[in-house]
């Protein structure tokens, strides 16, 4: 059974920065490529970033591009999601999301394409 734990939410102010993460409970989590999306209240579940199984490659939604770091350390099992100069609008709660895959070049950016997901992390921006 694949769990992901994210943790690193938490209250901030506009402009902050806060670093999520998301443990695997995976024993070869080089073979999953992972994700993160976001909900904000009475919105659907979007897009936030995503990295492939080595973690060469990176893809970002575009109103995160500059702002958002997606990385991941495969000998902890972890990935992180790095935000900086947040927003009140980003005020949601962050999920993580993973699956298998044997192409280790591509990275996933829809919902539908990911197997296990996260309980998710609030994060709220106060302006």
């Amino acid at each position: 059974q694949v769990q992901l734990v994210e943790s690193g939410g938490g209250s901030v102010q506009a402009g902050d920065s806060l670093r999520l993460s998301c443990a695997a409970s995976v024993r070869t989590f080089i073979i999953y490529a992972m994700g993160w999306f976001r909900q904000a209240p009475g919105k659907e579940r979007e897009f936030v970033a995503a990295i492939t199984r080595s973690g060469g490659s990176t893809y970002y939604a575009d109103s995160m591009k500059g702002r958002f770091t997606i990385s991941r350390d495969n000998a902890k099992n972890t990935v992180y999601l790095q935000m900086s100069s947040l927003k009140p609008e980003e005020t949601a709660v962050y999920y993580c999301a993973g699956r298998e895959t044997l192409l280790s070049s591509t990275y996933y950016t829809e919902m539908k394409q990911y197997t296990y997901w996260g309980q998710g992390t609030q994060v709220i921006v106060s302006s």
